[in-house]
């Protein structure tokens, strides 16, 4: 059985959120997935001690409130399907597979970890990563811990790990502290995001803030113990519980392309005024359409529902006030030359496959690594690595193969529900 809905939005973070409420105005169908348990995705994640915030709260009583919005936890996109369809598998439903008259991709964004020697050691985690477990329950009082990489999402972390009780040692920036202080003094033209900037720093109160530099080794033999920092042409080594290192953002973009929406040089999802994409019936708001932050999310989340439903928002002079703010962040975090040179070739790249820096350096090509040291074929399906071989040999990314994460025969089965005639057995 294939459900209809006259509109599917993917993925409940601030942008796919508001686009549900906005699409469902007019009274349409509109089914919301989400692969996390819990809406709010990155930006508004829940947890166990960490009640839905304000933006949050007003906008799932606004969700509960309607009852033409289906919304789905729990539930991943496996592949499209012919006519306007997709196949799911939800830990509720199973395998099945749903209809529909317009799309919205609200996929957001996932960290970007680059490699260093040590960096599989138990205790080695993204930024995000850190934030997300924490928010789970994973309890870091007292633990000594680096965060490192580029970006606001360090602060973000920082911010969660001390409200947890952990001791944040150090915050490790790759960008330099000329442009990390001229992003600072641009914050002056937005009160709101100076405030919220100096109350998760704290004016980094009881911890090193060291621009410039980049995580060398983590050290350990069960977990980690240490890491060295190069600072310039020097290393520092510290000692601690947790090392979290995150460099930026990469846009979710793997449904997308497979449903064959042009991508841009900065592996964005090409939108137009409305966020309508290239294809007819698909839409695209967040962070898969450039990394700008909550706000914009909001934005483009809300124009796009509006399109979708055949409505129209007047949102332009607020959209592109965010988009300046996110063009600001990319070019002040954008990754430096320590950042982009691949570590020595001993190094992990792939962790899945056990695929060394060295191994996949000897290769052509993506798609010439993946045949030959099976480089992308784990459990992430390339999405850590594959992000890491790009950025330091210059390698587009792969196009996607469904099913786009492993799922259950019966799941699979769900494509096609019809039995087999007797000329096909």
């Amino acid at each position: 059985m294939t459900h209809h809905f006259d509109i599917v939005v993917v993925g409940a973070g601030p942008a796919g959120l508001n686009a549900a409420c906005a699409a469902a105005r007019d009274g349409a169908t509109v089914a919301l997935l989400d692969d996390n348990p819990r809406a709010g995705g990155q930006i508004w994640r829940q947890g166990p001690a960490h009640p839905p915030q304000a933006p949050l709260d007003n906008l799932l009583t606004r969700l509960s409130g309607r009852n033409n919005i289906t919304y789905w936890p729990s539930t991943r996109v496996v592949a499209p399907l012919a006519s306007r369809g997709l196949l799911l598998e939800s830990a509720e439903h199973g395998g099945v597979s749903i209809s529909y008259r317009r799309l919205i991709l609200a996929t957001g964004a996932r960290e970007r970890l680059l490699p260093f020697a040590g960096w599989t050691l138990p205790g080695v985690t993204g930024a995000g990563a850190l934030q997300a477990l924490i928010k789970g329950g994973m309890p870091v009082r007292g633990e000594r811990i680096v965060i490192a990489g580029s970006g606001p999402l360090l602060i973000a972390a920082l911010a969660t790990a001390r409200d947890a009780g952990a001791r944040v040692v150090a915050v490790v920036e790759q960008a330099s502290a000329f442009d990390v202080a001229r992003f600072g003094v641009s914050l002056l033209a937005e009160p709101a995001k100076l405030r919220q900037a100096v109350e998760m720093t704290r004016g980094f109160a009881g911890l090193h803030y060291w621009t410039g530099s980049i995580v060398h080794e983590a050290h350990g033999e069960d977990r980690v113990e240490q890491v060295t920092i190069r600072r310039g042409r020097h290393n520092v080594t510290l000692a601690c519980e947790r090392v979290a290192c995150g460099f930026g953002l990469v846009p979710n973009v793997t449904l997308a392309q497979a449903l064959g929406c042009a991508i841009n040089d900065a592996g964005e999802i090409v939108v137009d005024d409305e966020q309508r994409t290239s294809v007819d019936g698909v839409l695209a708001a967040g962070e898969c359409t450039g990394v700008g932050g909550a706000e914009l999310a909001v934005v483009e989340g809300e124009v796009a529902g509006l399109c979708a439903s055949g409505g129209a928002g007047n949102n332009a002079d607020n959209r592109a006030r965010w988009r300046r703010f996110g063009h600001r962040v990319a070019t002040t975090f954008a990754l430096q030359a320590a950042a982009r040179t691949p570590p020595a070739d001993a190094t992990l790249l792939c962790r899945c496959e056990d695929v060394s820096v060295g191994e996949v350096r000897a290769c052509a090509d993506w798609r010439d690594a993946k045949l030959h040291t099976r480089c992308g074929m784990g459990a992430c399906q390339g999405r850590i690595c594959g992000a890491a071989a790009s950025l330091y040999f210059g390698w587009p990314s792969a196009a996607p193969r469904p099913p786009f994460s492993p799922a259950r025969i019966d799941t699979l089965m769900a494509a096609n529900p019809s039995p087999p005639t007797s000329e096909s057995q």
